[in-house]
């Protein structure tokens, strides 16, 4: 993957990597990360082509590679080994990511995972993977979704408007409608996603599931199809919708200092 990734760190103590999804940054995360940062060093990271992360030729096409610069940050910054929260799409990175690095992997918590092959993409998103009808209807959709689906995803919460602001930015402009119609079109689900539950079922990793009964875009079964396959995972319902980090940065919080807790991530060697 060209280029380095983006990331922030705040607090101290044990390591916290945050990913998020589409079409989201690190930014998601920023109440959890405000409850967090007096006990764990939490790391919010930008994926290709979303924040400050510049795009990749392959964008998330290539999961193997999203997770060897993972790795490559995790080395950069002499870390021993962290706990990884992921939310949407950052879910398919850090299973791809615990099972490439086991030992690099202390825990994994995955809020509403949009990671199996027969996932289905928001009904907006879908249509700027059509092409043409994506070209055309790309300025349209791109203003639909950052001015009413995400402020009702949000529950039109005026505190999180920086942080969508961040989310946007990388698709204002004249162009920016067709960088989140390129983003969109990462491939097939049923490709790019096809390894996934093998990978569940081969992980030894302790993992705890989030999902928000009011989810308009994930379906419950997803998240229950990781319990049955990740021996040992947790489940933690959430009457929220899609965006659980912001919507329910609290609830979210308590969950992954308890499970943390109980998990502690190996300490570093001298």
């Amino acid at each position: 993957m060209n280029g380095s990734i983006h990331i922030r760190a705040r607090g101290s103590g044990p390591p916290v990597l945050f990913l998020h999804g589409f079409p989201t940054s690190g930014r998601l995360w920023d109440g959890v990360v405000e409850n967090m940062a007096d006990r764990f060093t939490c790391l919010t990271m930008d994926l290709p082509g979303l924040g400050r992360t510049a795009p990749s030729a392959n964008g998330f096409r290539d999961l193997h590679a999203i997770a060897s610069a993972v790795e490559e940050a995790r080395l950069r910054r002499g870390i021993e080994q962290w706990h990884i929260a992921a939310h949407d799409a950052g879910c398919a990175v850090a299973v791809h990511y615990a099972h490439r690095y086991p030992r690099s992997t202390g825990s994994l918590a995955l809020l509403t995972p949009s990671m199996f092959p027969d996932l289905k993409p928001f009904c907006l998103f879908e249509v700027l993977r059509k092409p043409i009808v994506g070209e055309l209807l790309a300025p349209l959709i791109n203003l639909l979704f950052w001015t009413v689906a995400m402020p009702a995803a949000l529950d039109h919460r005026k505190e999180w408007t920086s942080a969508v602001h961040d989310f946007r930015a990388p698709f204002h402009g004249f162009r920016g409608s067709w960088r989140l119609m390129s983003l969109m079109r990462w491939g097939s689900p049923a490709e790019v996603l096809a390894k996934i539950p093998l990978l569940l079922a081969e992980l030894r990793t302790p993992a705890l599931v989030f999902h928000g009964s009011r989810d308009p875009v994930v379906p419950e079964t997803f998240a229950r199809r990781v319990l049955g396959l990740l021996p040992g995972s947790e489940l933690v319902l959430l009457n929220s919708g899609h965006f659980l980090p912001l919507n329910e940065a609290q609830s979210v919080t308590m969950e992954l200092l308890r499970f943390f807790a109980a998990h502690p991530a190996a300490k570093p060697r001298n």
